[in-house]
């Protein structure tokens, strides 16, 4: 498996590079209102709305200031194209499939780990961007798209 390599804080972390579509500098998110929690905002990446996922608040890592030093991760989830601001894209590695392990349920955030893999310079806990958003979510986010009242 292909992935991209990023960092929230002092943690690594990583996605299937076949989901990534562009990495970009961070820019101004723009409010969305009525969006999930979840949702930071969007941004306008070539002519495309992109909702700005909070990967921080789904994995339990402490919120950060937005700042141009950092990156969004343009990548599909599902149906959708979703951004995810992480503070650098640092890598893309191939991982044997047997350094990587199931998630288990003690693992926190399991249900959007697709994968955690042994290197030898430490863990990298894989995301699943396709269950990122839980299903209230991504309708309460259709909603907010599409300028809707909850």
């Amino acid at each position: 498996m292909t992935v991209l390599v990023f960092t929230l804080g002092h943690e690594r972390f990583a996605l299937r590079a076949d989901a990534v579509q562009r990495i970009v500098r961070a820019v101004a998110i723009a409010a969305l209102p009525k969006a999930p929690a979840i949702v930071e905002g969007v941004v306008n990446v070539a002519g495309t709305i992109v909702p700005m996922l909070d990967v921080r608040r789904r994995f339990g890592v402490p919120p950060a200031s937005l700042s141009l030093d950092q990156h969004f991760i343009i990548a599909r989830a599902g149906r959708r194209m979703v951004g995810l601001r992480v503070d650098r894209a640092t890598d893309v590695v191939h991982i044997d499939a047997d350094a990587i392990e199931s998630a288990s349920l003690s693992t926190p955030a399991a249900e959007y780990v697709s994968g955690i893999a042994k290197l030898p310079d430490g863990l990298l806990v894989i995301h699943d961007l396709d269950r990122f958003l839980a299903l209230d979510e991504s309708a309460g986010l259709d909603g907010a798209l599409a300028g809707e009242t909850p």
